[in-house]
């Protein structure tokens, strides 16, 4: 896989930094739709997970690098921990809970405005069974921009009461309030080492499955009730030309014929709005003109076809 680079960033590190560095992997758990990608977009500094309103957003692990002068912290996104109908979910879910040890660090994220649901005792429960006691936890009270300050000392207490967390950080990745405390605690917990990935490197996420996740997360922000949870994305073609233009053809595969035609709208109309969206960010990300092609296609019961999960590489 292709580290994507930090475009024009300093980043600090070298060897100056790497006589007292710290470095290690951090993962982010949590209940769905509680803002981990949103939190792992604001700590790396560049968006490499998409976001959405959508529960189960993020189907696989997503490895952000921050690279800083006192070391390197590796995040992994997880899949947030939800009741698995489907292979796939059932993969998602399988991954959320690896990450769950075997890092240096856990993040253990909590939507501070609608606070320890049963969703997130269930994330709690597995944390016990799953994480080794030497695993640092912290917990993050996530968009805390959403909540009345006062509000948020009742959690913080319930938090050192009745959780086995070292810290609580309540943070806003949104405005970035608190985010850089976050930081700071997390690197001073690292073991020494030196840094993990080259210090330019964002993400070991190929660019194929970065433009893919571009393509779906539009079709999220502009569809409803069950098609973006049927829908997938499969990059198909993608030739550099010698013209200066990337041309990518990338099918969307839903389950039924119904789904097919809300994703495609009337006259074409919602496949071309997310073609023109996903192409302007995937130019920015590429930094070079892109073609893009969209094509829908029904798979039936996709998600419970190994196949194609492994196709998509969701298996």
């Amino acid at each position: 896989m292709a580290d994507r680079r930090k475009p024009g960033r300093e980043t600090g590190g070298g060897e100056e930094a790497g006589r007292d560095s710290r470095s290690g992997y951090v993962s982010i758990v949590g209940y769905t739709n509680v803002g981990k990608s949103t939190l792992l977009n604001r700590l790396v500094g560049e968006k490499i997970a998409i976001v959405a309103s959508v529960p189960q957003t993020t189907r696989t692990r997503i490895t952000g690098v921050l690279t800083l002068p006192g070391g390197q912290i590796v995040f992994v996104d997880t899949p947030g921990v939800h009741r698995p109908q489907f292979r796939m979910n059932r993969a998602m879910l399988g991954a959320a809970i690896e990450a769950m040890s075997g890092v240096d660090l856990l993040l253990w994220v909590v939507d501070a405005a609608a606070p320890f649901g049963p969703g997130d005792l269930r994330v709690l429960e597995l944390l016990r069974e799953r994480r080794r006691e030497e695993i640092p936890l912290f917990l993050v009270l996530s968009k805390v921009d959403l909540v009345r300050k006062p509000s948020l000392l009742p959690l913080l207490d319930r938090a050192s009461r009745e959780f086995p967390v070292e810290e609580a950080f309540p943070v806003s990745a949104v405005t970035g309030e608190n985010c850089d405390a976050l930081v700071r605690s997390i690197l001073a917990r690292l073991p020494p080492g030196p840094a993990l990935f080259p210090e330019d490197t964002l993400t070991d996420q190929p660019e194929r499955a970065l433009v893919s996740e571009m393509i779906r997360e539009k079709i999220l922000h502009h569809t409803r009730q069950e098609v973006p949870h049927a829908t997938a994305v499969a990059i198909e073609r993608w030739e550099d030309g010698e013209d200066g233009i990337t041309r990518i053809d990338a099918g969307i595969l839903v389950e039924r014929e119904g789904q097919k035609g809300i994703v495609i709208g009337r006259g074409g109309e919602m496949l071309k709005r997310v073609g023109t969206e996903a192409r302007a960010e995937i130019e920015a990300l590429l930094e070079r003109k892109v073609g893009l092609k969209l094509w829908v296609r029904v798979r039936e019961r996709w998600r419970d076809d190994e196949r194609t999960l492994r196709s998509l590489g969701l298996h």
